[in-house]
């Protein structure tokens, strides 16, 4: 049975919309988010699997390209997995899958747009209020109000 993936053929950065990454990501591909780690937990692509590993970090000189990405990402991904590459609008993505390609990495493709016109296309996404309602049990929430339990004052 052959790959579900859009194979990209040497350094050849094939790119997909959002659409199409939608159904992808719902299958054994990897989504690859590429943002700064602040960008990320603002909010992210909903998928089930899913890696934050930056290419680009902020500094006071501006944006540096991380010189541990390929290394991150070959302790977290195989060079034969499925790979969708986002960040915010599209550029770094395309860079960062360029490289992986360079890098040996057999399947991986370059999200159009980012995360930016992933929202706008208003898919789901994970933001921070989401991602405290999975970690805080809501019995342990609800257990609170019903006991209402008291605030103490310092």
């Amino acid at each position: 049975m052959g790959s579900i993936g859009i194979k990209s053929s040497g350094s050849e950065v094939v790119t997909i919309d959002v659409h199409a990454t939608k159904g992808l990501i719902k299958t054994s591909h990897v989504y690859l988010d590429v943002r700064t780690v602040e960008e990320f937990q603002k909010g992210h692509v909903d998928a089930e699997k899913i890696i934050n590993i930056p290419y680009m970090f902020n500094t006071p000189e501006g944006r540096v390209k991380s010189q541990e990405f390929l290394k991150e990402v070959l302790s977290a991904c195989k060079k034969d997995d499925h790979i969708i590459v986002g960040c915010q609008s599209g550029v770094r993505s395309v860079y960062a899958t360029s490289d992986l390609l360079k890098e040996g990495f057999e399947d991986v493709t370059n999200m159009g747009g980012g995360y930016l016109n992933w929202v706008k296309n208003q898919f789901p996404v994970k933001t921070p209020l989401d991602l405290v309602k999975d970690e805080v049990p809501l019995e342990a929430t609800l257990d609170l109000v019903k006991n209402n339990l008291p605030l103490k004052a310092p």
